[in-house]
C-alpha cells in the first residue's frame, strides 16, 4: 500500500507538472503529461484493490480490476510513442529513425487494438482469486494459454526495446537546443529504460511461471494461498521497481525539463521534486502502516494531519534560509560604490570609476559556478564599456563567436540564452544576450559549470540581469566622468581664453593703438611717409591680432545648422575651414538621406555636426603623418543604412594601435553619440588611409 500510494503521489505530480509547466503545449507535451496521467490512473486502481482485499469478488473491485486493465495495455505503447516524439520521429519522415520505426509502430498500434478489443470482448480474469486459482474459464486461451499470456509479454517488450532504440539513436536535429537536452537527460532516460524492461520482463515472467505453475499442480486451497501470496510478493517488487524507475524519469523531468519544452531547468523544480518524494514517502508508510495495524481511522487522518503540518514548517523554514543565502549573494551587486563622490572628486583620468570586474568574477565564481566567463557590450554603449571583462582575469578564448552572426536569432527580449556548438566555440557552452530600452547592448559567453551539471533558468536570468546592470552602470559613470572631463575642460578653457583675451587687449592691442594715436598727432605737420607707413603697421598688426582672438573663439553654427540642414552645414564647414587642407574632397550623398536628416532633433544634428568636424580635423592634422608634401584626400558618404551613416575616409598614413580607440576629442564625442543612441567607430581603411563612421537612428 505505501508502494502504490508512492507511485500514485509521483505519476500524478509528474504528469501536471509536465501539463502545467509547458513551454508550448504541443502533441508531444500532452502525449507524456497524459501518459504519466495514465501511469497514475493505474495505480489508483492499484490502490482501491489493495485497500478492498485482494480476496474480493464484488463489483467494485471488479470495477477497478477491469479498469486497471486499460493502462497496463496502453502504458507501453504510450511510452514508445513518447520517446518517439522525444527522439524527433515526426521531425523529419526521411530521417533513419523514422525508416526503422514506421512499420514497428504499425505494428505494435494494431496489437493495442487487439489487446484492448480482447478487454472489451472477454474481460481478464475478474479477480487476483482467479489468479491464484488458475480459473481461465472466461479468458480467451490458445491451446490451454490464454491469449494475454501470449501477446503481452512480447508486445510489451517490443514497445521498450525499440523505445530504447530511439533514445540510443535519435534523428539528426539542426537545433542545438534539442540536441543539447537529448544529450544531458540520455543517461538518466536509458537507465529508467532499462528499469522498465527489467519489470516488464519479471512480469512476463510471472505471467508464464502461472500458466507452468497451472499445468504441473494439483489445485488445492493450500497451493491458491501459498501462490497468491508469492503472487503478492512479485506485486511489491514489481511496484518497488516502478518507483525507482519512476525515480529515475522524474529526475530527467525536473533536471532537464526534457518534456516540457525549455532549453534550461528551473532550480526550484528539484526542490520541488524532492519535497514531493519526501512528501510520497511518508504519506504512504503513514496509510500503509495504520491499513495495516486495522487502526481507526482518526488515527490515520491524525498521523497525515500532524505529517503534513510538520512538512509544511521544514518547507517554509527551507524557503526562508534559502532566501537569507540568496540576498547574502546578492549582496556585493547591489551595494555601492559611491559614484557621485568619486565624480566631483577625480580629476581628468582614463581610470575607470566603478569596478565591474570583481562582481563579474564573484557571479561566475560563487553564483553560476562556470569554468569561464566573457562579458561583452555591444551597440551605442560599447565604446563606453573598453575592454570586455574576463573570469578568469587571464582567461584568453581560443575563438570568440562572432555577435553578429547570432543577431538575427536575438529579435526579442524573450529569449533568455542561447546554446553554443562547442565544435567551433570549445571555450563556451551559452550565449546570454542582455538588452535595455534601445535593444541588444551586450552578451554573457559562459563556458560549462565547473562539477559539469547544467546551468538553471534562475541562474541564466540572474545572469542576465547582473551583465544588464553591468554595462548600464559602467556606461552611466563612463559617460557622466567624460562629461564632467568635458565640462572642466571647458570651464578651464574659457577662463584661460578669458585671461589670453584680456592680456592680448591690455599688452599688445592697446600700447599699439597708443602708438598709433600718437603717430597721429604728428599728423599737423608736414606729412611724412614714414610716419603714415609706421601707423598702417601698427593698425595692420593690431587687426591681425584680433582677428586671430576671434577665429579661436567658439564657433555660433546653431543658427547655420537650423537655416541650412545638417548636409549642407556639413559641406559648408569642411569648404570654409579645411579647404587647403586637402587636395580633393569627394562627397557621396543620397538625395533621400539629406530629406530624411532634417527630420532629427537639433540636439543630434548639431551632436553629428560637431562629430564630423572633429573627424575631419583629425585628417587634416594627422594625415600627412611626418611627409607634409604627400598629397591627401578626403572621401565624405552619407546614406541610410539602418540609420543615418555619415562615413569619413582619407587616404593618409592611418591610425596606430596606440590611437584606435581615438583621442580625447573623439573619445567625447562617442560619448555624446551614445547619448543619441549612436555610435562612433574608428578604423583603418584596407591598405590605407583612416575611417570614422558615425551612425545615429532616424525617426520613423
Amino acid at each position: 500500500m505505501a508502494v502504490s500510494l508512492f507511485n500514485t503521489i509521483i505519476f500524478l505530480w509528474l504528469g501536471l507538472t509536465v501539463l502545467l509547466n509547458a513551454e508550448q503545449r504541443t502533441g508531444g507535451v500532452w502525449l507524456a503529461g497524459g501518459g504519466l496521467l495514465l501511469d497514475g490512473f493505474f495505480f489508483i486502481c492499484h490502490t482501491v484493490i489493495l485497500g478492498l482485499g485482494l480476496e474480493a469478488l464484488g463489483v467494485d473491485i471488479a470495477l477497478w480490476w477491469y479498469l486497471g486493465w486499460v493502462p497496463v495495455i496502453l502504458s507501453p505503447l504510450s511510452w514508445y510513442l513518447i520517446m518517439l516524439w522525444y527522439a524527433g520521429f515526426w521531425d523529419d519522415r526521411t530521417s533513419s529513425l523514422y525508416r526503422r520505426h514506421r512499420i514497428w509502430l504499425t505494428l505494435l498500434v494494431i496489437t493495442a487494438a487487439i489487446l484492448l478489443s480482447l478487454l472489451v470482448i472477454a474481460p481478464p480474469l475478474d479477480s487476483i482469486t482467479q489468479v491464484t486459482q488458475l480459473d481461465y474459464d472466461v479468458t480467451p486461451a490458445l491451446g490451454g494459454i490464454p491469449v494475454l499470456v501470449i501477446i503481452y509479454p512480447l508486445y510489451s517488450m517490443a514497445c521498450i526495446a525499440l523505445w530504447i532504440d530511439a533514445l540510443l539513436r535519435p534523428a539528426e536535429t539542426t537545433r542545438i537546443r534539442a540536441s543539447l537536452a537529448r544529450r544531458r537527460a540520455q543517461r538518466w532516460l536509458v537507465a529508467d529504460s532499462a528499469v522498465i524492461l527489467i519489470i516488464f520482463a519479471l512480469v512476463g515472467f510471472v505471467m508464464a511461471w502461472v500458466v507452468v505453475t497451472q499445468n504441473r499442480n494439483t489445485i488445492s486451497p493450500r497451493f491458491s494461498r501459498e501462490l497468491g501470496i508469492l503472487i503478492a510478493w512479485f506485486d511489491l517488487i514489481i511496484a518497488s521497481l516502478i518507483a525507482v524507475a519512476l525515480i529515475l524519469l522524474g529526475r530527467a523531468v525536473v533536471s532537464f525539463e526534457v518534456f516540457t519544452g525549455k532549453t534550461l531547468p528551473r532550480g526550484g523544480f528539484l526542490r520541488y521534486w524532492t519535497n514531493a518524494i519526501v512528501l510520497a514517502a511518508g504519506y504512504g508508510l503513514l496509510v500503509g502502516w495504520s491499513l495495516a495495524l486495522r487502526q481507526d481511522a482518526i488515527y490515520a487522518v491524525l498521523m497525515t494531519t500532524i505529517l503534513l503540518s510538520v512538512f509544511y514548517a521544514l518547507a517554509s523554514w527551507r524557503a526562508y534560509r534559502r532566501r537569507e543565502h540568496f540576498i547574502q549573494q546578492l549582496r556585493p551587486f547591489i551595494s555601492s560604490q559611491s559614484i557621485v563622490d568619486q565624480l566631483l572628486t577625480q580629476g581628468d583620468t582614463t581610470s575607470p570609476l566603478v569596478d565591474i570586474a570583481s562582481p563579474f568574477q564573484m557571479l561566475c565564481q560563487d553564483v553560476l559556478e562556470a569554468h569561464c566567463g566573457y562579458l561583452i557590450a555591444v551597440g551605442p554603449l560599447a565604446p563606453l564599456m573598453g575592454e570586455p571583462v574576463r573570469y578568469p582575469p587571464e582567461f584568453e578564448p581560443r575563438r570568440l563567436p562572432s555577435i553578429n552572426s547570432f543577431v538575427g536569432q536575438l529579435d526579442a527580449p524573450e529569449i533568455l540564452c542561447l546554446p553554443l556548438d562547442p565544435t567551433p566555440y570549445p571555450d563556451f557552452a551559452w550565449l546570454i544576450p542582455l538588452w535595455s530600452e534601445r535593444g541588444l547592448t551586450g552578451v554573457i559567453l559562459l563556458g560549462e559549470k565547473e562539477r559539469g551539471g547544467l546551468y538553471t533558468q534562475e541562474e541564466i536570468e540572474v545572469a542576465r540581469a547582473s551583465g544588464e546592470r553591468f554595462i548600464d552602470t559602467q556606461a552611466s559613470t563612463e559617460m557622466a566622468r567624460r562629461l564632467m572631463t568635458l565640462q572642466r575642460r571647458r570651464l578651464a578653457e574659457s577662463q584661460v581664453l578669458d585671461q589670453r583675451t584680456r592680456r592680448t587687449v591690455h599688452d599688445d592691442v592697446l600700447p599699439q593703438l597708443h602708438t598709433a594715436l600718437l603717430l597721429l598727432g604728428q599728423l599737423d605737420r608736414p606729412a611724412d611717409q614714414a610716419v603714415v607707413s609706421n601707423l598702417t603697421a601698427t593698425f595692420t598688426d593690431a587687426h591681425q591680432q584680433l582677428s586671430a582672438l576671434l577665429r579661436e573663439l567658439p564657433p555660433a553654427t546653431l543658427p547655420e545648422l537650423t537655416r541650412l540642414g545638417l548636409v549642407k552645414a556639413l559641406q559648408q564647414m569642411v569648404e570654409m575651414e579645411f579647404a587647403r587642407a586637402f587636395e580633393g574632397v569627394d562627397w557621396h550623398v543620397d538625395a533621400t538621406t539629406v530629406q530624411r536628416a532634417t527630420a532629427l532633433p537639433v540636439f543630434a544634428t548639431e551632436v553629428l555636426y560637431y562629430a564630423t568636424r572633429e573627424a575631419v580635423r583629425n585628417a587634416a592634422r594627422h594625415g600627412w603623418g611626418e611627409d607634409h608634401g604627400r598629397e591627401l584626400h578626403l572621401r565624405i558618404e552619407i546614406r541610410d543604412e539602418h540609420g543615418l551613416s555619415i562615413m569619413i575616409k582619407d587616404d593618409g598614413v592611418g591610425i596606430d594601435d596606440q590611437r584606435k580607440g581615438g583621442g580625447q576629442g573623439l573619445a567625447l564625442h562617442s560619448t555624446m553619440m551614445a547619448v543619441i543612441g549612436g555610435v562612433l567607430e574608428i578604423g583603418n581603411e584596407s591598405g590605407y588611409g583612416t575611417r570614422v563612421t558615425l551612425t545615429c537612428p532616424l525617426p520613423d
